[in-house]
């Protein structure tokens, strides 16, 4: 069956580098490797003909592969990177190009872009702030192309890209078929799936396939009674003192009351359940045109966490104090319409996507580190002994709605022209809206703390007390709109030297509205944009400032307008950012016989910029490393310079397939999320952190052993390097030097798959495969002691994670401990660990049943470390597990 069950947000990169499955074995009269065809080029050639790196996965071999889940299939992409907390709330990075993005709780408000664009079929998926997880069943293979795609696939394929080709409506007949699973996990839950599919041909020119897919995923992790005395949370009125400037007369004997979580108490209370369906139609409309017209729709609803809390015993234990949930609604149509004018194939494309997200996360951790919500949850009036801070339950909610909306036309010359043209034109509208609650004070108990606060201090936008639960609200809407024009010319120099160019010329206007409840962002992007004293002044006097403080902060802005502190030239008079550009990419292949290729080229990608809801405001803080610091209006757009050299060859008579491709890669103005609470008057921003290298080496083989016998392995070798720092920056990012956070230096991974008679209709299989992955630094600040140091007086114990020491002291904190010492500058290591996976088989040509263990060690491996809480928490993947597959084809 043409089933997989490779479902999350990175779905959308993991195929990247898992080459070494890309082939299917064929049962000839001499077993060898199966050609591929791909669309890389935006046109159908072989994989290995492609002069550019890129991997292909059928539906078949993922089958083979065993995979039940995204967490158990990334383990055998040695180049792609997979970080986040858990289904729907993931980042994609490829070939090591990864900075920090923003914690989920945030990301839809700040709305950075992907580094890796995502494709369902024709159409960009790549979502502003949160990528889409697509449950990926009924696919024909899924196309990974590292490095920089930005010529043909646009904005966000920076590193790479990844397709997903699903199956489409056939016109040869009927056929049907389903795939069931069912699983139980070490210490968790059982899991279940079921996928089906059907394709109807209702007449010569009319087929329609449907796929519809329910799958449950049990959870593992538990979540425990909060015990202050066996390392659970008790809070720290010094933690909370020394974010809030040291207000609390006494903090380490003023008593603390601890969060209680009795009706919360659950065992394996980290569900998904993912269920959807595809339906597609085509239609022959001549000799000459097709349409084809998809729509797929999916839920995808979890409860809990994903991560452990490491500081309690067990690797599968936490302490949550408010219900968490998400649930992600999307629905996408997408039309593409193929066809033939004389000597030029046309294609027009285009999709609709509509989501909703809807989540509610615990945000109780708040308190360890934002100094507003520490302020108010603490008693600060009256003599020491009358002080005390209150239960600090917190939560944050979501709801987020976006849409979009691609079209694109492209033309392409015959393939036998010994020069050959992909021209096009492309045109993109994406809207995020989004409204954010958070509670972050307890003020119930104190009736001096209901007070009205206006300015930077403000909690309620209309100028009132605060609400009953919720205390700060984000209402944003941000919309990007892109045009762009492509094209690619490749000309055969000789019968086996073949060369090509291209380029993209872009648009992109980035417009961001809406207002929080402390600032109006609409009027203050159109103040900067239009820059006149006037529009400045009067924007600063409507957040509350005399006519003289806003005349004095006016000037003090334009001067860090003159002197480049501040750049504004990107913004319209109306608040508008505006960029254009023209990107590149040239490489030439030799074909040295039918057997070896040789190729080398130089590709450009991008991220657009990013606008910041408070841009130009100063840092609450403004000593050391935030001295005359100014949050910046935008970040600037990032760009990849990438030289590549590599050689694809099938040899032995087709029974060993070896690939290798290295690489050099240069980031300018490298994008960064930057969250800070402690010392930025606003929390979380986007900052331009420096330039960066990474060099590299990918390679994978595939081996016919024998006709029963396959072998496949892929490996990846990363050297990465920030090369220069902003300084503003300086002390808090990791210094010139340092290494780009959550990639190895080397992983790698074997797979076998040994094929046996049973009789003549019947075939036995076993496979097996093992993966490592080197140790990882988490995030791009170096503020791992800082957290350590609130884990310790918040919980009474440590996390007992590895720490890479980077500086001696680390600037971007400037409070000192009790004892009066400032803090070293390191990062949390994502340490090294190994998978194995094992499956046994029958199959004939109409079924399979299978018994599989994935985990066969049972290893606890750290995938993310979140220090959103400002104490670490774990995200894990599945234990052991057990269970039993079963598909069925009718045709």
């Amino acid at each position: 069956m043409k089933f997989t069950k490779l479902h999350c947000a990175v779905l959308t990169a993991i195929a990247a580098s898992s080459s070494l499955y890309a082939e299917e074995v064929k049962k000839q009269e001499k077993a060898s490797i199966e050609v591929i065809e791909v669309t890389a080029t935006k046109r159908a050639e072989s994989i290995q003909e492609v002069p550019v790196t890129v991997t292909a996965l059928t539906g078949d071999s993922l089958e083979k592969l065993g995979v039940s889940n995204f967490d158990q299939y990334v383990e055998f992409l040695p180049n792609v990177v997979f970080q986040g907390t858990g289904p729907g709330q993931n980042e994609i990075y490829i070939r090591g190009a990864a900075t920090t993005q923003t914690n989920i709780s945030v990301s839809s408000v700040q709305a950075l872009q992907p580094s890796v664009a995502f494709y369902l079929d024709e159409q960009p998926v790549s979502m502003q702030g949160r990528n889409l997880d697509i449950y990926a069943t009924d696919v024909e293979r899924i196309e990974v192309l590292p490095g920089p795609q930005g010529t043909l696939f646009g904005a966000s394929s920076q590193s790479g890209t990844v397709r997903l080709i699903t199956n489409k409506p056939s016109h040869d007949g009927f056929a049907a078929g389903f795939d069931t699973s069912m699983s139980t996990t070490k210490g968790g839950d059982i899991s279940n799936s079921v996928e089906a599919y059907f394709n109807l041909s209702l007449t010569d020119s009319l087929a329609v396939r449907v796929a519809a897919y329910n799958d449950h995923q049990g959870g593992w992790i538990d979540n425990i009674l909060n015990d202050t005395n066996n390392g659970g949370y008790t809070g720290s009125a010094e933690v909370i003192s020394r974010i809030s400037g040291g207000v609390l007369t006494n903090p380490e004997n003023i008593p603390v009351t601890a969060p209680q979580n009795d009706a919360l108490v659950e065992e394996n209370f980290n569900t998904a359940d993912y269920a959807g369906a595809r339906f597609g139609l085509s239609y022959i409309i001549n000799n000459d045109w097709d349409l084809l017209v998809q729509h797929t729709q999916q839920s995808l609803d979890t409860e809990g966490v994903f991560a452990y809390d490491p500081n309690l015993e067990g690797e599968s234990s936490t302490n949550r104090f408010t219900p968490e949930n998400n649930n992600d609604d999307f629905g996408l149509t997408t039309w593409t319409l193929e066809g033939r004018l004389e000597h030029l194939d046309i294609v027009y494309t285009g999709g609709y996507l509509d989501r909703d997200i809807n989540s509610t996360i615990d945000y109780t951790g708040y308190t360890n580190g934002g100094s507003f919500s520490a302020y108010y949850v603490c008693n600060y009036s009256g003599t020491p002994e009358a002080q005390e801070c209150l239960d600090p339950t917190k939560f944050y909610k979501e709801a987020t709605s976006t849409s979009r909306i691609t079209h694109e036309l492209r033309l392409n010359t015959s393939a036998e022209n010994r020069w050959r043209v992909t021209a096009g034109v492309f045109y993109d509208s994406q809207e995020l809206s989004t409204v954010g609650q958070f509670k972050i004070a307890s003020t119930e108990k104190f009736p001096d703390l209901q007070r009205t606060l206006k300015g930077n201090d403000g909690i309620n936008s209309n100028g009132g007390p605060f609400p009953s639960e919720v205390s700060f609200v984000n209402d944003i809407t941000h919309t990007i709109d892109q045009i762009a024009v492509f094209g690619q010319l490749e000309y055969d120099i000789t019968d086996t030297v073949t060369a090509s160019f291209g380029a993209r010329w872009y648009q992109i206007d980035d417009i961001y509205k809406g207002a929080t409840t402390t600032v109006d962002v609409s009027g203050r992007l159109q103040a900067f944009g239009d820059g006149s004293d006037e529009a400045l002044t009067a924007y600063f006097i409507t957040t509350g400032m005399s006519p003289e403080q806003a005349a004095a902060e006016t000037a003090a802005t334009q001067a860090a307008i003159a002197s480049g502190q501040l750049d504004t030239s990107l913004l319209d008079s109306d608040g508008t950012l505006t960029v254009d550009d023209t990107i590149i990419k040239a490489s030439i292949d030799w074909q040295i016989n039918k057997d070896i290729m040789v190729f080398a080229s130089y590709s450009e990608g991008f991220r657009p910029p990013v606008t910041n809801r408070v841009g130009g405001g100063l840092a609450k803080n403004q000593e050391g490393a935030f001295d005359g610091f100014r949050i910046p209006v935008y970040s600037t757009t990032d760009s990849l310079d990438n030289i590549e050299l590599g050689f694809k060859s099938t040899l032995f008579d087709q029974s060993l397939r070896l690939n290798a491709t290295a690489y050099y890669s240069k980031i300018s103005d490298l994008q960064t999320s930057r969250y800070d609470p402690t010392n930025i008057s606003f929390l979380v921003f986007t900052d331009n952190v420096g330039e960066a290298e990474i060099k590299g080496i990918d390679g994978d083989f595939t081996w016919v052993a024998t006709d029963n016998l396959v072998i496949s392995g892929a490996f990846s070798f990363l050297d990465t390097e920030l090369t220069s720092i902003n300084n503003q920056l300086d002390g808090i990012a990791p210094a010139a030097g340092s290494r780009l956070p959550y990639s190895a230096k080397f992983s790698g991974n074997l797979q076998a798959q040994y094929f046996y008679n049973i009789d003549q209709d019947m075939t036995g299989y076993v496979n097996g495969s093992i993966s490592y992955t080197g140790d990882r630094l988490a995030g791009m600040a170096m503020d791992a002691y800082v957290v350590e140091d609130a884990t310790n007086l918040i919980y009474g114990t440590g996390s007992g994670l590895s720490i890479e020491k980077e500086a001696d002291v680390y600037s971007g904190v400037n409070y000192q401990d009790s004892n009066g010492n400032t803090f070293a500058g390191g990062r949390y290591v994502q340490d090294s660990y190994v998978v194995a996976n094992l499956s046994f088989g029958v199959t004939n040509d109409e079924w399979k049943a299978e018994i599989f263990i994935d985990n066969i060690t049972d290893k606890s491996a750290i995938l993310y470390i979140d220090t959103q809480q400002f104490t670490p928490k774990v995200v894990t993947n599945r234990p052991r597990t057990v269970g039993f597959r079963f598909s069925y084809d009718f045709y």
